[in-house]
Parts: C-alpha cells; sequence; structure tokens
C-alpha cells in the first residue's frame, strides 16, 4: 500500500479508537444527570438554538432516523420539545426544556474535570493542536466526499 493508503488507514483506526474512547467517557458522564451519550449529544446541538431534525444529524454526523428516534425520546421524557419551524411547515425546530438543560448542567462539573485532565496531560498548546488536527481531517473528508 502508498503511503497516503497507510496514512488514511491509520487516520481512520485511530480516530474509530477515539469515538470509542469519547463515547464510553460520555456514558459515563451523562449517566449521573439521567442521560445517555447519545441523549446529551442531540440535545446540547440545540443549546445555542432550536434545530431541525435533519440539522442536528448534519451537525453531529448521524443518520437523520437515528435523531428522529433520540428526538421523540427526549420529548416523551419532558426533556425537549418541538417547536414549529417558520422556514418549513413539516419540519419542527426541537429544544431543550429547562429540565433538559438541568441534566446538562449536571454534567458540567465532571465535564470540566476530564477537560482540565486531558488539558494537563497533552498541555493547553498541544490540546489545541489536536483539536485543530481533527477539525481540519473532517474538513477534508467533508470536501472528499461533498459533505461541505
Amino acid at each position: 500500500m502508498s503511503e497516503p493508503g497507510d496514512l488514511l488507514s491509520g487516520a481512520a483506526l485511530a480516530v474509530f479508537r477515539l469515538n470509542g474512547q469519547f463515547l464510553e467517557v460520555s456514558e459515563k458522564l451523562a449517566r449521573p444527570a439521567g442521560l445517555t451519550a447519545a441523549w446529551w449529544q442531540v440535545l446540547g446541538a440545540v443549546l445555542r438554538e432550536p434545530l431541525p431534525v435533519a440539522g442536528i444529524a448534519r451537525a453531529m454526523g448521524m443518520t437523520r432516523q437515528g435523531v428522529q428516534r433520540i428526538a421523540d425520546l427526549l420529548v416523551e421524557k419532558g426533556l425537549a420539545e418541538y417547536l414549529p419551524n417558520p422556514a418549513h411547515r413539516r419540519a419542527k425546530l426541537l429544544q431543550p426544556t429547562p429540565e433538559g438543560r438541568a441534566a446538562i448542567d449536571r454534567i458540567g462539573p465532571a465535564h470540566q474535570e476530564v477537560a482540565d485532565r486531558l488539558a494537563a496531560d497533552l498541555g493547553m498548546e498541544g490540546f489545541r493542536a489536536c483539536v485543530e488536527s481533527l477539525h481540519r481531517l473532517s474538513a477534508a473528508v467533508d470536501r472528499l466526499t461533498g459533505h461541505e
């Protein structure tokens, strides 16, 4: 295999492992707040502004159907609510309820502890460089697959 092929394989394997590690950490952080990692992910996508399910799916790299299932569960549990969407009659907007925001807030201290530990391990410059590299790689894959 060529060097670019080896690099692609190495990047994919590293990202798959990192994804599994983040999911494990996220589950541990979310559980005490009564959430799952997936519920946290969807609620987190709409903390700043309400979004339609398709917008959440695009932002989070999830399937629309998967987000729809989670959004419906969050609404059923009283952690989120649907709002009318002035731009699209059928594609309602999802936003967290006060209970949903409170659940996210309960994750905050443990989230900060993990962040501080990673920053101590990597150093702030190293941490920033890791995040920037991940963003650059994601943007390059978006360009490759036409998902810009």
